[in-house]
């Protein structure tokens, strides 16, 4: 979709949905800022109105969007000082695309967790040193397990900057894991899909 010189902050989600539709859902800019479009990372759920609805559309139809938003951004000063840690599950993975996408220079190290390794998301965007992919149905990873797993078993150092986006259940969970190792609170920020 194209921008429209409309500008972002890598780690802001836009509302999006196809024009003239009371139906729209929160989806993280994938693309970078440099970029003069908006991509984003759909994953089709059955019960889904709007995903089904997107699924359906072609080359040429009008989408309906409002954004950017959020505020799951890194400030400015850290970004060629900072030290990150980025944990995703599923399309969780699409703020930190566009993090490496626009601050090509970001010293991160990427947890990704799917099910199985085939769910790896353009994992060839992101460097083979700093992307670990977690899978917990099948052992074709990085990791065989969880992230969860893969934090208690490589703990983090406390100066890290931590930011996390996926479902819930995972963040509470790594939010519980950084705190025993010593992360402050400040350095953790998190975007919950449900």
């Amino acid at each position: 979709m194209s921008r429209r010189g409309l500008g972002f902050r890598a780690g802001q989600h836009i509302l999006l949905g196809k024009a003239g539709s009371i139906h729209n859902r929160e989806y993280s800019v994938y693309s970078g800022e440099q970029e003069d479009f908006f991509e984003v990372l759909i994953k089709e759920v059955d019960e889904g109105l709007v995903s089904k609805q997107l699924k359906k559309s072609k080359a040429g139809d009008l989408m309906q969007i409002e954004g950017p938003l959020g505020f799951f951004t890194i400030e400015p000063e850290l970004i060629e000082k900072g030290k990150f840690l980025f944990v995703a599950t599923g399309t969780g993975i699409a703020p930190f695309h566009s993090f490496v996408k626009s601050y090509p220079s970001i010293d991160y190290t990427l947890l990704h967790g799917v099910r199985y390794a085939e769910e790896a998301y353009e994992k060839s965007s992101y460097n083979h040193d700093r992307h670990i992919l977690c899978t917990s149905g099948d052992n074709q990873g990085n990791f065989n397990g969880r992230v969860t797993a893969y934090l208690t078993k490589n703990p983090v150092s406390p100066d890290t900057h931590c930011y996390l986006c996926g479902n819930f259940q995972m963040i509470h969970e790594v939010f519980d894991l950084l705190e025993k190792q010593g992360v402050p609170p400040e350095n953790v920020h998190a975007e919950v899909y449900f």
